[in-house]
């Protein structure tokens, strides 16, 4: 069965993480990747590590599956002239460069759309292409110090802390991924293309969500909770006799099957505890009750009595503890593949799981011009380019 983008062809001109982690996804929904980088490969990723598996990094490895690859020296007319022949066959381009790069190049959405009206243009920048910061460089550490998430993560104890992944770099590619579905949608009906601005410091605002909607409604700057939510309460780690769970309890009903199940029917009751409302206001009196009892028995037992009650929970699990989780393992969460440099690899799979045309992992991540003159001869350029 086809890929549900199997007629789309994408050419790939970013780097680093949002702009190949946006074509990863559509080339494992099926679309048809061409991942275009200087002459030896200038993908930075390529030399991020350790740890690397007979040179080839894993940090590369993570957001360049199903793609194929072709080197191109954009500062020569030759390579220039690549492009424009590959546009004319193409349904996206996207790039990272900083604004006005590719218009120095020659390859601007006004003259790529001279040469294919119907081209869906992304490009992702650090700050979008407008505004008075649209030159500087956008680096996902970065973002998140200047949009506010680093402020309300951590606690009033460590400081601001940033996410242990490039989230922004994440959602930034997942937003591109969206907006590059859509326009081909669109085009559908119009027949036209379109140019789409996707800029980081714009997605990390917006994955500000209820914390930015609560400093909208109130006008009172958020502080850092640590594992605790502005909103909902309880809902955060405990310790346990013999280490630490999470708590997440959604509402008024779960509440009372917590208190059940801790022995103190009595605090569900209480009218400083009866509704989430309350609860928030109360958190520092309702938290050391509950945690003084937690720590009377293991997380096993709370676990268990936590799913006999239908109480939200888990675990906090490493990384290798998630890899050997049977769920994981039968949503085939994790998979292996051949590479021609690194032998065999394992990445993390695809969260996209459609019933009629599932996702498909046809291609490893390529090597630096592996396909080139595959690539070339399809278009009537058989000479290598370098």
């Amino acid at each position: 069965m086809a890929g549900a983008l199997s007629t789309i062809k994408v050419l790939d001109l970013s780097r680093v993480l949002a702009g190949p982690y946006c074509t990863m996804v559509l080339g494992d929904l099926g679309a048809e990747v061409i991942k275009v980088e200087a002459p030896n490969g200038s993908d930075e990723t390529r030399g991020w590590g350790p740890p690397f598996k007979n040179g080839v990094s894993a940090y590369y490895l993570t957001a360049n599956r199903n793609k194929k690859s072709i080197t191109l020296d954009l500062k020569t007319e030759e390579g220039v002239e690549v492009i424009k022949k590959f546009v004319l066959e193409s349904d996206v381009v996207i790039h990272n460069f900083k604004t006005g790069t590719m218009e120095r190049f020659g390859l601007g959405y006004d003259a790529l759309y001279e040469l294919n009206p119907r081209i869906v243009y992304c490009s992702i920048t650090g700050f979008g292409e407008t505004g008075p910061n649209r030159d500087m460089p956008g680096y996902d550490f970065i973002i998140q110090a200047m949009s506010g998430l680093m402020s309300i993560t951590g606690t009033n104890a460590s400081g601001p802390q940033k996410s242990g992944v490039a989230i922004t770099d994440v959602l930034t590619g997942l937003y591109a991924c969206i907006g590059i579905q859509a326009a081909l949608l669109e085009r559908v009906q119009s027949g036209v293309g379109q140019k789409l601005d996707i800029a980081l410091y714009d997605t990390a605002v917006s994955a500000l969500v209820n914390i930015g909607s609560n400093y909208l409604m109130s006008g009172e700057i958020p502080t850092a909770l640590g594992n605790e939510h502005a909103n909902i309460v309880p809902y955060q780690t405990f310790r346990t006799f013999d280490g630490e769970m999470v708590i997440a309890v959604g509402n008024d009903h779960q509440f009372k099957a917590l208190c059940h199940i801790l022995g103190e029917p009595e605090i569900a009751v209480d009218d400083r505890f009866k509704t989430n409302q309350e609860r928030v206001k109360y958190r520092d009196e309702l938290i050391p009750k509950l945690q003084k009892v937690f720590m009377t028995k293991t997380t096993v037992y709370w676990q268990e009595k936590c799913r006999e009650n239908n109480i939200p929970s888990g675990p906090i699990q490493n990384l290798e503890e998630v890899v050997g989780d049977e769920q994981l393992q039968a949503r085939n969460m994790f998979i292996s593949q051949d590479h021609p440099t690194a032998g065999s690899i394992k990445m993390i799979g695809s969260p996209l799981k459609l019933s009629r045309t599932p996702v498909e992992i046809k291609h490893h991540p390529p090597n630096p011009g592996e396909h080139q003159k595959e690539i070339m001869d399809r278009i009537g350029m058989n000479k290598t380019i370098r």
